[in-house]
């Protein structure tokens, strides 16, 4: 997989470049963990009188009360607890996790001397997979580009600013689309990588329904159809890679690979790697679970 480069970056410099998606959810969740904490240190100083307020509401039953008071103070403790995880979680997801998953996909195509165009699928995180691609493509000498798709025109001028300090502008550009019907033509690049977009696609339908699926699925065979024969495709994503997997055996890719669990935005996500065959196959190829083990 490849090892973790995020201690030779100056995360001050990285968020400077890349800032924070969703910050209202960051926000959300410390505002309600200072809440909770405060709660949990009145519960401290004051636990005799809720003791008391308990002994009011739970007359006649004892030492029930103070343990009700006990139970409820935990469990404000605990939630306070919870909520700083979730938001460090959060946190570091955004960024440094997004940065490190994007070395590892990089790593999982073994020969970028050869790339002459490379497709980033959805510029998550403003260009975090986009750049680490065009660097590869950088560091390799190579008269290759990378293309990023996104939804919104305002997404790509932020990853166009991004790749512009990053020092790869030359080797980036950007287009607006439609994951489900890309505006490039059949067998047109060597490389194709998506980072947490796909399980986005088709969200107007809901999270889990039918017709959400679908879209996904059209996005899979969306980014299928414009890979060279012989061309690897990589994605990392939440919650959705096993309809990955499949739609990716009904349309007869080889090499099919998934990694193992990581932990991102609080939900398990996975890498799937795999390489479109240079010519026609029979039959579902055979799937790997772990990267660690293939």
């Amino acid at each position: 997989m490849g090892k973790s480069t995020s201690s030779n970056r100056d995360w001050t410099q990285m968020y400077a470049i890349y800032g924070m998606e969703q910050w209202q959810t960051l926000i959300f969740l410390l505002c309600q963990a200072i809440l909770f904490s405060v709660l949990s240190v009145l519960y401290l100083l004051y636990f005799d009188l809720i003791c008391a307020f308990f002994e009011r509401v739970f007359a006649g039953t004892g030492g029930s009360a103070r343990f009700a008071a006990g139970i409820t103070g935990s469990v404000t403790a605990l939630s306070a607890l919870c909520l700083f995880f979730a938001a460090a979680n959060f946190f570091y997801s955004s960024v440094p996790l997004h940065y490190d998953m994007a070395q590892r996909m990089v790593s999982a195509v073994h020969d970028w001397s050869s790339v002459k165009l490379a497709l980033d699928l959805g510029c998550c995180g403003r260009g975090i997979l986009l750049n680490a691609v065009a660097t590869q493509l950088k560091k390799e000498g190579s008269s290759g580009r990378v293309v990023g798709l996104d939804r919104s025109k305002g997404t790509t001028l932020s990853t166009l600013r991004a790749a512009k300090m990053e020092g790869v502008g030359e080797y980036v550009t950007c287009r607006e689309g439609d994951a489900r019907r890309l505006p490039f033509p059949d067998n047109y690049f060597d490389v194709v990588v998506s980072g947490v977009f796909v399980h986005t696609v088709g969200r107007e339908y809901g999270p889990r329904t039918a017709e959400a699926s679908a879209e996904r699925m059209r996005a899979v065979a969306e980014l299928v159809r414009v890979m060279k024969p012989g061309g690897v495709g990589v994605v990392w994503d939440l919650l959705h890679v096993p309809e990955y997997v499949l739609r990716l055996q009904e349309l007869k890719m080889e090499d099919v690979r998934v990694s193992e669990r990581v932990t991102a935005f609080m939900v398990s996500s996975h890498i799937v790697t795999f390489r479109k065959p240079s010519q026609h196959v029979h039959g579902p190829p055979e799937v790997c679970l772990d990267w660690r083990l293939c």
